[in-house]
């Protein structure tokens, strides 16, 4: 029996029921959605002759869906609006976030993201499935433990969200190498190899399970890639192209850190104390029901819709933006077999370049705003879109250009529009998510690898721009929300060995001693929100001898003044022999605490003997007869006891203290506390000189210290770069002095 219980808690079958819960769910939420869309578009189809009707079919029926997502979401668990990544990061980092991993807002995050997709909104559904993952691994490995005690351990359950940030990503589009990549990219600072194995067998079960669920659903015919693509694969692309390819990179690299920028700027608008912002703060449903309502009337595609191929929804978007026909070809022509939807992006009087930049520019703008709606959605696949469309614009205009192919080896191969498409996608979401593995992702999702090399140069040019413009979008939230998140340090500048954490430390730190009394410690208590106090050995010499967490301080300072204490030691001062009870037999509640709280009381029975000697003993303490002499005043001789125990020094030996906090010395350096931080998940260390406490520093010193240094560093390249200009334009127009008089004579922008 033991053995199969040990059998059935090892980590291969945790692996399996993970991974083929989240297929399940990632389908069905896929099934769902589909079928909502359908009846969105069979609503709109039906109506068609009525233009009236059909804006009003139009509009509301993603209104109701998306109000419907964030009433759910805000009454079951508010934790599920967002994406989820920015959480996940922060509670892998080792901090606690109430809330996040329960049953709730597994639940709400589950019908609220079905609901958003279902509305043809541009959503995503990667950041918030992500969430999901990690629910669903934090409940089963809360059920196996019961068959093993290995998943009650704490650093085992970062392991098991780990794994399930690799499964979220792996079975939401059938991605498994990508998959585990992007989620260790994203959520982790440093990852585990130990973990490598897990997420790769987790995410690849997933996804073969999800894609075998579109096969017996007959979505498809056999196990392909979601977004199968037909590029020939003999000569994909020709070296000429690689300019374009790299332009295509470092713009993407911009329009990214702008999205990031947008999107932060318009959180941050809706966060001031305004009197707009504080009415929509109050009804918190009209802010999604604007925005979709905008949204979806630019859309409509009898209207503005249109020219921005609005009647498309964004599965439709990726498989005719990544389709083999070169659009400016046909475009004013009889439309070729096999077409089908991409001809909403050929309009008769309007070119497809207008088309494909008001697409973009539209829904730039739309998917930076309704990802700030509070219910779950990611940014992703909005991102993936607009990659897509920028990179397919940069496609045709080189078709144009090159109409007849380019000539390799005596054969003219054509330009193929739909791999620029893919491309872009992939240097878009990189430069956004500030990742490389969107490249492994995009090969995964279009079934093909001919584009790899070009695409690999475009995201990380894309990257290169990005990353010294603005934040990961991750991040970014993170810093919207202030979470206690430590950012990343820039690589390859002397600086961060040059700041030391004396320059950084707080020297006034709250400590403790065996000569403290209780009475500084309760005003220690009350005064501070610390979690942690470091004990010395005296206020003198400051030796750390280790630290106390603040419950254990707070219990025995209860302890100390409680009523069971009080009486039992009034009781043993005068007990007679043969008549000793012990105090843990019974509970004393003073009678101005049962005033106030006579519902929480819990009567036990008291032995009549035994309370007759206690109530005697207290008697003959206070000199008084109980049952004849009136003047005798319970409350003030409690206060008087209270007041005499408070000056006694702190009973150490009873309490529990970690002998060996972390302790670090006062030249370590930046980068050094930086890493050993983000290694170990710590949130505050000693700074220790030959053993004596001279000061402590937490998250809260060390994240400002990192973002001031990279403000200051990418203020210095900029001003390096602007003086670099400067000189070079002086040089080529001779006017730069060479002797130190004329020097004051010019100046330096």
């Amino acid at each position: 029996k033991t053995c199969l219980l040990t059998k059935l808690g090892e980590d291969w079958l945790f692996l399996v029921l993970l991974g083929f819960t989240m297929a399940l769910i990632s389908w069905s939420m896929d099934y769902a959605s589909a079928k909502s869309l359908q009846a969105y578009k069979w609503m709109y189809v039906e109506l068609k002759g009525n233009v009236p009707l059909q804006y009003l079919a139009w509009v509301t029926y993603p209104i109701i869906l998306i109000v419907f997502s964030s009433l759910f979401c805000h009454l079951v668990a508010p934790q599920a609006i967002g994406s989820g990544i920015p959480e996940l990061k922060t509670i892998l980092r080792g901090v606690v976030l109430k809330e996040y991993l329960t049953l709730k807002a597994f639940v709400a995050k589950v019908i609220g993201l079905t609901a958003s997709l279902g509305s043809g909104m541009p959503l995503g559904k990667e950041g918030p499935f992500v969430h999901i993952a990690s629910i669903c691994a934090a409940v089963l490995s809360r059920v196996l433990s019961i068959f093993t005690g290995v998943y009650e351990n704490p650093y085992g359950y970062t392991d098991i969200l780990t794994v399930g940030c690799a499964v979220g990503v792996g079975c939401c589009f059938g991605t498994p190498l990508g998959g585990v990549l992007f989620s260790i990219e994203v959520t982790s600072t440093y990852f585990a190899v130990r973990n490598y194995w897990r997420g790769y067998f987790a995410a690849t079960f997933s996804a073969f399970i999800f894609r075998v669920l579109s096969v017996w659903n007959k979505d498809s015919v056999t196990i392909t890639a979601l977004f199968r693509t037909n590029f020939r694969m003999e000569f994909p692309f020709d070296l000429q192209e690689l300019p374009a390819f790299a332009v295509i990179g470092i713009s993407c690299g911009f329009l990214g850190a702008f999205f990031v920028y947008l999107n932060r700027q318009v959180v941050l608008f809706m966060r001031r104390p305004t009197a707009l912002t504080r009415f929509l703060t109050k009804h918190r449903l009209i802010y999604p029901a604007v925005v979709t309502l905008i949204i979806a009337t630019f859309t409509f595609p009898p209207g503005f819709g249109q020219f921005m191929a609005g009647e498309l929804m964004p599965r439709e978007c990726i498989n005719s933006l990544f389709d083999n026909f070169t659009w400016t070809k046909i475009w004013r022509s009889a439309s070729p077999p096999g077409l089908g939807r991409s001809a909403m992006w050929l309009h008769p009087h309007v070119s497809v370049f207008i088309i494909l930049l008001l697409f973009f520019i539209m829904k730039f703008w739309m998917s930076a705003v309704s990802t700030t709606m509070p219910i779950p959605s990611g940014a992703f696949m909005p991102v993936f879109i607009l990659g897509a469309a920028f990179g397919r614009l940069v496609g045709e205009i080189m078709a144009t250009l090159f109409p007849n192919g380019i000539l390799f080896d005596g054969i003219v191969y054509r330009i193929l529009p739909g791999g620029y498409a893919v491309i872009g996608a992939a240097a878009m979401t990189g430069a956004v998510t500030h990742t490389v593995s969107t490249a492994v992702i995009c090969f995964e999702l279009t079934g093909q690898i001919s584009h790899i090399l070009p695409m690999m140069v475009a995201v990380i040019l894309a990257n290169m721009v990005a990353q010294g413009l603005q934040p990961s979008l991750y991040d970014s939230i993170i810093q919207v929300k202030k979470l206690p998140y430590l950012p990343e340090l820039g690589f390859g500048h002397i600086s961060k060995y040059n700041i030391f954490v004396e320059d950084i430390m707080v020297r006034k730190v709250k400590f403790l001693s065996p000569q403290s009394t209780y009475r500084e410690l309760d005003l220690l208590l009350q005064s501070t929100t610390l979690k942690t106090f470091p004990l010395v050995d005296s206020k003198e010499s400051m030796i750390l001898l280790g630290s106390i967490e603040r419950c254990e301080l707070q219990a025995a300072c209860d302890w100390w003044l409680s009523a069971e204490r009080r009486v039992y030691n009034q009781g043993q001062g005068i007990s007679s022999p043969g008549s000793k009870v012990s105090w843990e037999c019974f509970t004393f509640i003073d009678e101005e605490e049962q005033e106030e709280n006579k519902e929480k009381v819990r009567p036990k029975w008291i032995h009549r003997g035994a309370a007759h000697s206690i109530v005697c003993s207290v008697a003959t303490v206070y000199h008084c007869d109980i049952t004849t002499d009136a003047t005798f005043d319970w409350p003030l001789q409690i206060k008087a006891w209270e007041e005499a125990e408070m000056d006694k020094p702190i009973d150490i030996d009873h309490i529990r203290i970690d002998p060996s906090p972390f302790q670090l010395v006062e030249r370590t350096s930046l980068h050094k506390t930086h890493t050993l931080f983000s290694l170990l998940g710590l949130s505050h260390a000693y700074v220790t000189s030959i053993g004596k406490l001279v000061g402590v520093v937490a998250l809260k010193e060390v994240s400002p210290c990192l973002f001031l240094f990279s403000y200051f560093r990418n203020l210095c390249e900029v001003l390096l770069m602007k003086c670099c200009f400067w000189f070079l334009s002086n040089v080529a127009s001779g006017t730069v002095a060479t002797c130190d008089n004329s020097y004051h004579q010019l100046s330096c922008p």
